[in-house]
């Protein structure tokens, strides 16, 4: 087994042990550094007995441990978290902790087959770690570096050979990652223009400023300003995310209409100090059903439409556009058919979408978008 990596508070305990001449000091501190020790090593799968745990204190920290002082130590532990798991006194947490026989209380327990201990209970558990990872990695608007960061970070909640599990599976996920290195920061920045306190004093949200990115043929590795570098100026009221993409709901100046913006294509934000427009405008917007009624986040006149779909779809539908509640309504049209009734906002990328169903999927009402429809099919047919 490889030596554990020494740390710098490894070193400064053990100068200070060595200046105790004979006297134990730094003991106080032993309780708290077995169970980090047992939290790092340890899980269902590895354990420790006393005597080596002993051991692996006294050679890394430099501190005098023996096999029933950790004993003792482990038994504060989980008097201490089960005290503060369940909000009980030290006494009543102690008493429990005794009465416990079968150890359902206890976070560290010791495995008699395997003789060592291990910490059998977390804050989180390792299923919850391993969603958490996976939702890192297959978010687009985080890049490689920065979902690589989170998984280290949140990888300490569990031991280190289940985070070296988790990461050898994590090598697995694939994904299309941005390439905004800014993007944290353009979160931060768009979170304090919509805020409404600041540093414990009122604030107005105001308006910000940036410059919008995408890609063009020519470089296809780095991206061009849109707008020939024109500057946007927004009023931010959203943080919205579709798709593995964080979007940005604005009212913008020049438009004088709501619009999305992709948080990892802007750069350079700004924040003006002016007062944000459209008010009315935001308050008009059901942003509950915001992102199933704008499809891939693109704007369009919303209406209420009606769509035939064969039965197996049903399951697609609800995914896509909700229930009831929702403003959706599904009827039984026949035994092969439903109708679903839906609000969305108009657009190619909708028509797109539908595309995709080929004849299983029909819009029967209303009349102008069935027609609308008909004239996109034409337009695509006469560019073959």
């Amino acid at each position: 087994m490889p030596k554990e990596k020494t740390t710098k508070l490894s070193e400064n305990i053990k100068i200070q042990s060595h200046k105790g001449k004979g006297k134990q000091v730094h003991q106080k501190m032993k309780p708290y550094l077995v169970y980090q020790y047992l939290l790092e090593n340890t899980d269902e799968n590895h354990f420790i007995g006393a005597e080596k745990l002993a051991d692996k204190i006294q050679d890394l920290y430099g501190i005098y441990a023996e096999r029933r002082s950790i004993y003792r130590d482990i038994e504060e532990i989980n008097i201490v978290n089960l005290m503060l798991e369940e909000n009980l006194s030290i006494d009543e947490a102690a008493a429990m902790i005794a009465a416990d026989e079968d150890d359902e209380l206890k976070c560290v327990v010791y495995h008699k087959k395997e003789k060592g201990f291990y910490v059998r209970r977390r804050q989180f558990e390792l299923e919850d770690i391993r969603l958490l990872v996976e939702c890192i990695h297959s978010t687009k608007f985080l890049s490689e570096r920065q979902a690589n960061g989170l998984v280290r970070s949140i990888s300490t909640l569990i031991s280190k050979n289940q985070a070296k599990a988790i990461n050898r599976e994590s090598l697995l996920v694939d994904r299309v990652k941005a390439d905004n290195k800014q993007m944290l920061t353009n979160i931060a920045a768009i979170n304090e223009a919509m805020s409404k306190t600041q540093n414990g004093q009122k604030h107005i949200p105001e308006k910000i400023t940036f410059k919008y990115l995408k890609y063009s043929i020519d470089d296809i590795h780095h991206q061009i300003e849109r707008r020939h570098g024109n500057t946007y100026k927004v009023s931010p009221y959203h943080l919205l995310i579709n798709d593995g993409y964080y979007y940005l709901l604005a009212f913008d100046d020049i438009s004088k209409a709501m619009r999305t913006y992709r948080v990892d294509r802007m750069k350079n934000i700004v924040l003006t100090s002016e007062p944000r427009d459209g008010e009315e405008d935001f308050q008009r917007l059901d942003m509950k059903n915001y992102v199933q009624r704008h499809f891939s986040m693109y704007s369009g006149k919303e209406k209420m439409i009606t769509l035939q779909a064969i039965n197996p779809l049903l399951d697609t539908m609800v995914d896509r556009f909700g229930k009831e509640k929702q403003g959706t309504y599904y009827i039984k049209q026949d035994n092969s058919h439903f109708l679903v009734k839906t609000p969305v906002a108009i657009n190619e990328q909708f028509y797109g979408w539908l595309l995709g169903f080929g004849k299983r999927v029909k819009i029967v009402a209303p009349d102008d978008v069935v027609e609308d429809f008909k004239a996109y099919l034409d337009k695509i047919r006469n560019e073959y």
